[in-house]
């Protein structure tokens, strides 16, 4: 079975381009073996294969940490803050 060229124009039609659209991204999307494996599926044993469990929770944190983090931030914006406004005077 092979497909027919395409052709390359703009579909003024709203309905027939959305429809064309759809049946394009549908192909692509799938395992086709054309196409090679599906952007997720490549996409995850690539990164299956190449990080070990342990860098992937170096940078996690927990929910303490996270919030001391966000308190400390918020902090040094305040303080950037009034001294940008103090220097306005």
């Amino acid at each position: 079975m092979t497909g027919k060229k395409v052709k390359l124009a703009y579909i003024t039609n709203d309905s027939t381009r959305k429809a064309t659209y759809k049946k394009r991204t549908k192909v692509l999307m799938s395992p086709n073996p054309r196409f090679g494996l599906p952007p997720w599926e490549s996409n995850s044993a690539f990164q299956a294969r190449d990080h070990p469990e342990m860098e992937k929770n170096k940078n996690m944190l927990n929910q303490e940490s996270f919030l001391s983090q966000k308190t400390t931030k918020a902090a040094e914006q305040l303080k950037k803050h009034c001294k940008e406004n103090w220097e306005r005077r």
